[in-house]
């Protein structure tokens, strides 16, 4: 599947690999700016109309994950737009508005993202750090942390909201990108 990531060309021949391999992560980044999962289901949804119906002709000149990153975060706009006329004053909504049309949609790969992100890990000071990647990547609960490091669940608790602080300062640009990716390597 990690062909796909970097795929042009015809979505034909692998419009159900293209779907169950990007149709989570498009739907976790959808919900994100517009709430509701219903409405962020039908967001998706409506992207995968779109592929299918131009399936035969389509030619994707970027990569497949910008290409859908793309269709959604400008369906999404879409939505908001329309709810903010509906629902005038909606503070929230017009932020994630604004969050979305400053967002940059040139992103090459998902190796490009999660190189930054590793990057923005790294920076973190060594202890938060160390506990970050056990909670985080390696999947660790807290008590296990604890125990393995020898120090209370309050002090893990502390220094994952510190890592998390830090990550929201560091990769302020790229945080819609984290619910549309699937994992950090």
């Amino acid at each position: 599947m990690k062909e796909l990531a970097n795929y042009k060309g015809s979505v034909r021949d692998n419009f159900d690999k293209i779907y169950i391999l990007y149709y989570s992560r498009m739907h976790r980044f959808a919900k994100e700016y517009v709430i509701l999962n219903e409405d962020a289901e039908n967001i998706v949804q409506d992207v995968f109309v779109i592929l299918w119906e131009k399936r035969e002709v389509l030619e994707i000149k970027v990569s497949l994950i910008s290409y859908l990153f793309s269709l959604v975060k400008n369906k999404c706009m879409d939505y908001l737009r329309h709810k903010l006329i509906e629902d005038k004053g909606q503070e929230e909504l017009s932020a994630k508005l604004y969050s979305l049309e400053l967002m940059d949609q040139t992103f090459s790969s998902e190796e490009e993202i999660e190189q930054i992100i590793n990057s923005s890990i790294a920076k973190l000071p060594e202890r938060c750090r160390k506990i970050f990647i056990k909670s985080h990547i390696e999947g660790k609960k807290y008590r296990e942390i604890a125990e393995e490091l020898n120090i209370s669940v309050n002090t893990v608790e502390n220094q994952i909201s510190i890592a998390l602080k830090k990550l929201r300062v560091l990769l302020k640009d790229y945080l819609p990108l984290l619910f549309f990716l699937s994992h950090i390597k």
